[in-house]
């Protein structure tokens, strides 16, 4: 007796336990081995709302076919179960191959393997860009600022944050920076109005200027493949921070009437404003400015990050499904 078809559903729509058919992106393929050096593949595969991961043992049936034919960036009509355990959500495949035209008959469409955000990119642009035309006061260096996001607006809008940690989506670096910009706008005043008697006071244009910049370099650091963004060769070589750096330091050198000394510490944030060596900072902040940058870039990364595991989680009980980002689960809380 012919074996049933299975129903074909996306993958973020499987339950615990469903055998289906399902499209999905091969995000990452990274090769390992273990500690008796037995080789695996460690594969995650996503849509716009799920990720998954698989792993391609040496022994197991499809490990020459993800060594020599799978590609990172293509999309895959998948046959497999779903399931989740102590690491995640993961996938046992039964069939696999190349999403096709004639897929398109069955509802595929590579659009819906773009993750975007929630907020249309021509609006938060604007936004940003009215947030430092406003709250920049110094003229040559809000014409530096406003020169800057111009240039680089095509990119600021479409690009992610990052490619797997905080917002991961088309759209996520505009997202990430104007949430920043807000954020410091309220940390300055707040800080400014408590600590009188600094001399000279929190440099607000400074504040302001630093975070609409401070993940500039992104922009030269990621590719544009909607699909399967990747780091640059520059990326790679140096660095969104010095790549940042860089750019402020050339785009500065057009303009003839911006004070040195305030192009020299704007530098200084974009450079250092991760804080931390392990973290990739090059050196440590020697200004105050730079901490609420820091800070605010730091919380808004990370809220992020949590609020997406928890608004996609589907395990039951009290705790999330472990993130595998996060490295943890988080307590949903209980109801009342």
């Amino acid at each position: 007796m012919a074996r049933t078809k299975p129903a074909l559903v996306r993958l973020s729509e499987l339950a615990l336990g469903q055998h289906a058919d399902f499209f999905a992106l091969l995000a990452a393929r990274t090769k390992g081995a273990t500690r008796e050096g037995k080789p695996y593949y460690q594969c995650r595969f996503r849509d716009a709302k799920r990720a998954v991961s698989f792993m391609a043992w040496a022994d197991g049936a499809w490990y020459e076919t993800c060594e020599k034919e799978w590609q990172e960036g293509q999309i895959y009509k998948i046959r497999a179960a779903y399931g989740e355990n102590k690491y995640g959500p993961h996938i046992d495949i039964q069939n696999l191959r190349l999403a096709n035209e004639a897929d398109k008959a069955d509802g595929f469409n590579d659009a819906d393997f773009i993750e975007r955000s929630r907020y249309g990119s021509d609006g938060m642009f604007a936004e940003l860009r009215g947030l430092a035309e406003a709250n920049i006061s110094d003229e040559p260096l809000r014409r530096l600022v406003l020169m800057l996001l111009d240039r680089h607006a095509e990119p600021l809008k479409r690009l992610p944050a990052t490619l797997g940690k905080f917002h991961p989506f088309q759209g996520g670096l505009l997202e990430h920076t104007l949430a920043v910009t807000h954020s410091c706008l309220w940390l300055v005043e707040k800080y400014t109005a408590h600590y009188t008697e600094l001399r000279p006071p929190l440099n607000r244009d400074l504040v302001i200027a630093g975070a609409v910049l401070h993940d500039l370099g992104r922009v030269l650091e990621i590719d544009g493949d909607p699909l399967k963004p990747q780091q640059t060769v520059a990326g790679r070589l140096s660095g969104h921070l010095i790549l940042g750096r860089d750019m402020v330091r050339d785009a500065a050198r057009e303009l003839d009437d911006v004070n040195p000394e305030l192009v020299a510490m704007l530098e200084h944030i974009v450079l250092t404003h991760l804080s931390l060596p392990e973290w990739g900072s090059p050196r440590l902040p020697l200004v105050p400015e730079c901490l609420i940058l820091h800070h605010a870039d730091d919380l808004d990364a990370k809220l992020e990050m949590y609020a997406r595991c928890l608004s996609r989680d589907e395990e039951e009980g009290a705790f999330t499904a472990r993130d595998p980002v996060l490295g943890r689960q988080l307590f949903k809380g209980r109801s009342v």
